[in-house]
């Protein structure tokens, strides 16, 4: 189906989403986010792509956050439903089962700044700016989320200043995982889409849940789950399977 708020493409075994509201500079309407969604349960049920590409169209921006417009507009009935069901999207999309990369082609503030947090591995261009805005409109969020990418310390400055993060120190901190330019973005964002898809989505897959499962709890326990899911869901294949690429340059069948 066609989308008016998205556009979708598959490139091999990689899905990309871009948020296409440019004259809005990709502002975050219900709309959008519902289609987003949508396209994601799709793709969960698609075993011929491997991994996710977010990234937003335009020049300027990745999303400029909320839809302030439509939130202004809005009953207070309409918001209270439409907000429950964003809580419920951004935990779907927050716990996607495949890996998904943010290209960050500019601008994220407010929302779109919490909307990075809810990815696996963000990749910015030197345009990229960051910018946790909800304390300045009386609102929160990423608390959950912002910690585990940047740590507690760095979360808490971000979040109580709403001040911006340029590229260069998005990518210190380890908001961005790495910056690139902004001509090269979506390539250098596709080839490493293309390298995790090229694994064994059992495996990337299983431990992106261990990794998520994770988060809060005892190392011990943490150790005990990886060695549990060896033992099970994530039960190695054999040798000759698994190493079966370097065993045919060796000559071994």
């Amino acid at each position: 189906m066609s989308y008016q708020n998205i556009l979708t493409e598959r490139i091999d075994k990689v899905a990309l989403i871009t948020l296409n509201r440019p004259e809005k500079l990709n502002a975050l309407s219900y709309e959008l986010a519902a289609e987003i969604d949508e396209e994601l349960v799709k793709i969960e049920n698609d075993d011929g792509i491997g991994c996710v590409i977010l990234t937003g169209s335009g020049p300027r921006a990745f999303s400029s956050g909320g839809d302030i417009m439509q939130m202004v507009k809005s009953t207070p009935e309409e918001m209270a439903a439409r907000t429950d069901k964003r809580r419920e999207m951004n935990w779907h999309l927050a716990t996607f089962t495949k890996p998904i990369i943010g290209a960050i082609n500019g601008l994220a503030y407010g929302a779109g700044a919490q909307l990075t947090t809810m990815v696996d591995i963000r990749i910015g261009c030197e345009h990229a700016e960051i910018q946790f805005l909800a304390a300045k409109y009386g609102r929160a969020n990423s608390t959950w989320s912002l910690p585990l990418v940047v740590g507690m310390p760095k979360a808490k400055e971000l979040l109580y200043t709403g001040r911006a993060i340029g590229a260069a120190e998005a990518e210190r901190i380890g908001l961005l995982n790495q910056v690139v330019p902004c001509a090269t973005l979506l390539t250098h964002s596709i080839e490493m889409a293309r390298q995790i898809a090229a694994n064994d989505p059992r495996m990337v897959q299983g431990i992106k849940k261990l990794l998520d499962d994770g988060v809060g709890a005892p190392w011990r326990e943490r150790f005990d789950n990886e060695q549990n899911a060896r033992k099970s869901k994530l039960k190695a294949n054999s040798p000759k399977e698994g190493f079966k690429a370097f065993l045919e340059k060796k000559g071994i069948r």
